[in-house]
């Protein structure tokens, strides 16, 4: 169970003020997880730590999903969701972080987006996900690089505990009986770049650092389709993979 600590930190987390550059993250996450499920359609569709429900405004714009629903640990986040009016969401529920009260396979498709890395015992969500639904997509963000630790007070400020490679994400779903159906890596889209250096970090804007960032943006997309998947990954952002239940099992000597 989430500590009471913890929780309460959260509580409060989601505010109105930020509307805007969550609504243009979410946007690019939404996209991720419709493009990994191309060919699946999910009747009943939960989200599983939603925050404001950014990505589901989106799912719900584009039909994705026939039900939706969602959980959150912040009461303030709770609140947003069901404040939005989306015309499919059946039911925004808190829950403690780890125990989700939904019975055995009762979902379609469940979403993780940018939850796990924040998650300390990621096992025993990833269980959970596994109890309720046939299939799982999950993206995290893609921190690790030389020297990360270097960096600690930037990602703890971000609550940010666990790093992951697309690698590493695979070998964790994997070893708890998850099969890879579908995954890819994405950059952060240059328009989210650039609210967020000239809005949040309110740098300057100049015609020389807009050109920097969509010319940066350009180049390592392009250098990512010349030079392949590896230097796709070591570029890319965000990791987007959609698994479902396999018949492999974790063991544990």
């Amino acid at each position: 169970m989430l500590s009471e600590d913890v929780k309460s930190a959260y509580d409060n987390f989601y505010t109105q003020n930020d509307t805007t550059w969550r609504m243009l993250g979410a946007k690019a996450k939404a996209q991720n997880i419709v493009n990994v499920c191309k060919g699946l359609k999910p009747a009943k569709v939960l989200e599983v730590g939603a925050g404001d429900g950014s990505i589901l405004h989106f799912l719900n714009e584009w039909n994705f999903g026939e039900e939706l629903y969602a959980l959150e640990i912040a009461a303030s986040g709770v609140e947003l969701i069901s404040s939005r009016g989306l015309s499919r969401l059946k039911e925004a529920k808190p829950f403690d972080g780890y125990q989700i009260p939904y019975a055995d396979d009762t979902f379609d498709l469940v979403i993780l987006a940018h939850v796990l890395e924040h998650v300390e015992h990621e096992r025993i969500l990833i269980r959970e996900l596994k109890r309720i639904a046939k299939n799982i997509v999950i993206e995290v963000p893609l921190d690790y690089r030389f020297g990360v630790d270097k960096r600690m007070k930037h990602f703890l400020d971000y609550g940010h505990i666990n790093m992951y490679t697309p690698t590493s994400l695979r070998f964790l779903l994997q070893s708890e009986g998850l099969e890879i159906v579908a995954d890819q890596v994405s950059l952060t889209p240059a328009e989210t770049t650039k609210f967020n250096e000239f809005v949040n970090k309110k740098s300057p804007k100049s015609f020389s650092k807009i050109l920097k960032i969509e010319l940066e943006y350009r180049i390592k997309s392009t250098l990512g389709k010349i030079l392949g998947i590896k230097k796709q990954e070591q570029f890319a952002n965000a990791y987007t993979v959609l698994t479902k239940k396999s018949s492999q099992t974790l063991q544990i000597f």
